[in-house]
């Protein structure tokens, strides 16, 4: 959907005045009024011939609303500091990919680009999107053009904006995902910023003169903070839809589509040194019909707009405006902002959080094949040619490839007559036995963290791997192997793997030592609490080999990990975000 420029956007309420003096502002907000639009000197910066980062100040950050993070490869920096040689830095690409959908002929010409200038490697996302790792500056207008050679870009990827808008995948349900997708799109082009500094930046495009505000909803100020939408189907929370800033959550009757419930207020950020920091899961506000969804979005979009805090950054994300504020308030300014008021919420179900793996048929008889991707790295191995594997499906695909938001790929659309083609080349490529783990392996997630991400802690996705062989032989002990317990795993507490809805979570304190948080609820819907603070693997395997011992003994019938942990004593239920860290 074009989004449309003339309409009669929303105005801010000015009980919170947005354009407020610059001393007033955090000095994140400062930058984003002084950057001429996140226009910035970017330009200038990549022509610096001298460093391999963007120079100027506000540069880097205003990189990431271009869908970019500068980085440096953390294994090298004593080393390099010792030579007194600057970082080796590298910049981290993410791609605006609403649903996670992409063609064959797209799938290949990402394919390119990462073996171009992503060192060989895809990185699937938990926001069912890719990244590239590891592209240097001079390389970046390269990838980003050819990006857009296949009408993809990397706009709001990052950055205080609306970023990629989730959606569920379900094979099963093959029609009804179609509908959900195209509401997810619209949403994502709906919510889009204006961006003309993009087009000028990456595509070379000229600047236009004209007295029309270049951002009519976002101002100069855009969002205070990054801002997490998704689209669910039930039965199966596979974006955890209580984690999102705002949720849309399905409601099929009498086999339509009839509209969404709406949840406002969830994120997963928090920091171990600010106990006023929390994760926080969404409420479900009210239900509205499906032609009212943009609308909607604007709605609850612009409250945080208007009433997200732009003094103290670490306070400034929407969960915090909901609990400043109340839920009543907020639902109060929402229906004020739509003219009617949200209906009562429709009754629906939640079973899983995970996917559903291997061939599954669809109600119009085609099939669907969901690949584990462990942590979502698509990269060759000498054990697993995964890159070129899914190079050669993509090859001779004639449907979609879906990003799962659990990290995995599903195969999508593939008639009968063609199934038996995909299989073949699966086998030739060792995947068609990559389904075949335990049940916490593939319920397990891991975020990028060390050595790109600057903000990690401890190891992640090159940790979670051994330590999982390691809880595996602790099931296995214990006849548990074949229990779909969640496990994930994040190198900081920002939570970017949702660890905080995990049955067993771990997020990175300093090398080697991590937080054990227990007791998320199965299908997300209840926050963990921490068990064990800044320990080392073998107080956690201890610590769970004990645990899953009682649980093998003590479970009830049908009794989840998490449940048990919590029933068992081990762990307090969190009964709200504020109550998550006492």
């Amino acid at each position: 959907m074009t989004k449309d420029w003339t309409r009669d956007w929303p105005q801010p309420d000015r009980s919170r005045d947005i354009s407020q003096p610059l001393e007033n502002l955090s000095p994140d907000e400062s930058m984003k009024v002084r950057s001429n639009q996140l226009r910035g000197t970017i330009n200038e910066g990549l022509l610096d011939a001298i460093t391999g980062m963007v120079s100027g100040d506000d540069n880097p950050k205003l990189m990431k609303f271009h869908g970019i993070y500068g980085q440096d490869d953390r294994d090298l920096r004593d080393e390099r500091r010792r030579r007194k040689l600057e970082p080796a830095y590298s910049f981290l690409i993410r791609l605006r990919l609403p649903g996670g959908v992409v063609t064959p002929a797209q799938w290949l010409k990402l394919d390119e680009l990462a073996r171009l200038y992503g060192s060989s490697s895809l990185r699937a996302t938990t926001r069912q999107t890719f990244q590239f790792h590891w592209v240097l500056k001079n390389d970046l207008k390269a990838t980003i053009r050819g990006l857009h050679e296949i009408l993809v870009d990397t706009i709001a990827a990052c950055g205080d904006v609306v970023r990629g808008v989730m959606c569920s995948v379900n094979p099963a349900l093959s029609s009804l995902h179609a509908k959900v997708y195209d509401d997810a799109r619209a949403v994502s082009d709906h919510a889009l910023p204006n961006m003309r500094a993009y087009h000028e930046i990456w595509w070379g495009e000229e600047r236009v003169a004209t007295s029309e505000p270049e951002e009519p909803f976002l101002g100069k100020q855009y969002l205070p903070r990054k801002f997490k939408i998704g689209l669910v189907v039930p039965p199966h929370n596979d974006i955890d839809v209580y984690t999102q800033d705002l949720g849309f959550i399905a409601i099929v009757e009498n086999g339509e589509l009839v509209g969404y419930d709406v949840t406002v207020g969830g994120g997963m950020g928090r920091t171990d040194s600010a106990p006023e920091t929390y994760p926080r899961l969404g409420d479900v506000l009210g239900f509205v019909p499906r032609e009212k969804i943009l609308a909607a979005t604007d709605a609850v979009v612009g409250v945080q707009r208007d009433y997200g805090d732009r003094k103290a950054r670490a306070h400034a994300r929407f969960k915090y405006t909901v609990d400043d504020l109340g839920l009543d308030f907020v639902r109060a300014e929402v229906e004020r902002r739509l003219g009617f008021p949200l209906e009562a919420p429709r009754p629906f179900e939640f079973v899983s959080n995970g996917d559903a793996y291997g061939w599954t048929k669809d109600e119009a008889g085609r099939w669907h094949y969901t690949l584990f991707v462990e942590n979502g790295r698509i990269v060759n191995r000498e054990s697993l040619k995964l890159l070129d594997g899914l190079r050669a499906v993509a090859e001779i695909h004639e449907g979609t490839f879906r990003l799962t938001p659990n990290q995995n790929v599903t195969i999508a659309d593939v008639p009968a007559k063609r199934k038996a083609k995909i299989e073949a080349v699966l086998k030739a490529h060792g995947l068609l036995d990559r389904n075949a783990q335990s049940m916490l392996r593939l319920n397990s997630m891991a975020c990028v963290a060390l050595p790109t991400c600057g903000l990690a802690m401890a190891e992640s996705e090159r940790y979670l791997p051994t330590l999982v062989d390691k809880i595996e032989k602790i099931l296995a002990d214990n006849s548990l192997e074949a229990e779909p317990i969640t496990i994930r795993m994040t190198g900081c507490p920002n939570g970017c793997a949702r660890p905080y809805v995990a049955e067993i979570a771990m997020t990175g304190r300093a090398p080697g030592k991590y937080n054990l948080y227990l007791g998320g609820g199965f299908h997300g819907q209840r926050l963990n609490r921490m068990y064990l603070e800044n320990v080392g693997e073998e107080a956690i395997l201890d610590a769970l080999g004990e645990i899953a011992a009682r649980y093998a003994r003590e479970r009830g019938p049908g009794e989840r990990f998490g449940d048990f942990t919590i029933r068992a004593g081990y762990v307090r239920e969190v009964l709200s975000g504020r109550d998550f860290n006492l």
